[in-house]
C-alpha cells in the first residue's frame, strides 16, 4: 500500500484521546498522529469529571494540531455514575465554553440498547435532558447510537437540532437516510475494514459522499489488521490507513476521499470549521 496518504490532510471525528489507555504516553500518541498527517481530532467526553482535562488537553496540544477540539456531555455507559445534578453542571459548562474556540458541541450522548444492566429510563433522562441543552444552546450532538437508532431519531425529531454526527453507524439504510434528512453525517472507522462488516461496507458504498464522516474511537474499535501487527490499542495515528481502507470500498482515490470527509465533518460542526479555518493553511478546509 501506498504511504502516499500520509501527505493529505486526514481529520479524526471520534478520539478518546483522555482515555486511561493513553495517559502515560499521550505526547507520542499525539506526536505520531501528527506524523500521519491527522490534522484535526475531536474528543468526545464521557462524563463529568472529564469535561475539564479534555478542555485543557485541547488547549494544550493545540500547537501541534491546529485543529484538535473536544465536546461535553454524559455517555450512556457511563449514567450510573452520573448525578442528575450533573445536568445543571453540564449547562454551566457550556455555557463557560462557548468562549472557548477548541469547544464544538455535545456529546458523546445517546442511547445503547446492546450493553446488558443499564437502566433505559435513566439512559433516556440523560440523553433528553442533554438533547434538550444541544436545542437550547443551538449546538450539534456526537450521537452513540448502538442498538437504539429508533428511539434516538423519535427523539430528535422532537427537537431542532442543528446537526451532529451518529458516530460508529451500523444502522439500517432506511434509518441512515433519516439521519441524513435531520441534518447529521454518519462516522465510519475501523469496523468497516473487517471483511465480515457487510452492512457496514455497503452504507459506506451506498450512502450519499456528503454525509461521510471518518473516526477510530481510539482506543476502542481496532482495525483488522492491528492484532496482527502487534498493536496494543487503535490510536489516531492509524487513522489516515483506515480511510484509505474506507476510501477503496467506496471506490474513490483517497484525495478526493480526505476532502469530502474534512468537509463534511466541519459542515456537521461550525464552530469546529471556524477554528481551523484561521488556525490552518489547507485547501480543503476552506
Amino acid at each position: 500500500m501506498s504511504e502516499a496518504y500520509q501527505d493529505l490532510a486526514w481529520v479524526d471525528t471520534h478520539c478518546h484521546v483522555d482515555a486511561p489507555e493513553f495517559k502515560d504516553i499521550l505526547p507520542q500518541i499525539i506526536s505520531g498522529a501528527v506524523d500521519k498527517g491527522v490534522k484535526a481530532i475531536l474528543i468526545p467526553t464521557v462524563q463529568a469529571s472529564d469535561w475539564r482535562p479534555a478542555k485543557n488537553l485541547a488547549n494544550q496540544y493545540g500547537d501541534q494540531i491546529p485543529g484538535l477540539v473536544y465536546t461535553l456531555g454524559i455517555h450512556p455507559l457511563y449514567i450510573n455514575r452520573a448525578k442528575e445534578s450533573d445536568i445543571d453542571t453540564l449547562k454551566n459548562q457550556l455555557e463557560q465554553s462557548l468562549d472557548d474556540p477548541r469547544f464544538v458541541g455535545i456529546g458523546e450522548i445517546g442511547l445503547d440498547y446492546f450493553v446488558e444492566g443499564l437502566d433505559p429510563q435513566r439512559q433516556e433522562f440523560f440523553f433528553h435532558k442533554q438533547l434538550d441543552l444541544a436545542q437550547q444552546f443551538q449546538l450539534p450532538v456526537i450521537l452513540h447510537v448502538r442498538r437504539s437508532q429508533d428511539a434516538i431519531l423519535k427523539a430528535l425529531r422532537k427537537r431542532t437540532i442543528p446537526s451532529g454526527i451518529a458516530h460508529a453507524f451500523n444502522g439500517s439504510h432506511q434509518q441512515a437516510e433519516q439521519f441524513i434528512e435531520l441534518g447529521f453525517k454518519l462516522g465510519f472507522g475501523g469496523a468497516a475494514t473487517y471483511d465480515r462488516a457487510l452492512q457496514i461496507r455497503r452504507l459506506l458504498q451506498e450512502m450519499p459522499l456528503d454525509c461521510i464522516v471518518t473516526e477510530t474511537d481510539s482506543p476502542d474499535i481496532p482495525p483488522a489488521w492491528l492484532k496482527e501487527e502487534g498493536g496494543k490499542f487503535n490510536e489516531p495515528a492509524l487513522l489516515p490507513r483506515i480511510a484509505t481502507q474506507l476510501a477503496d470500498i467506496r471506490g474513490i482515490s483517497d484525495t478526493a476521499f480526505s476532502k469530502a470527509v474534512w468537509q463534511n465533518a466541519m459542515q456537521a460542526l461550525p464552530r469546529w470549521s471556524s477554528l481551523v479555518t484561521d488556525n490552518l493553511n489547507l485547501q480543503s478546509a476552506s
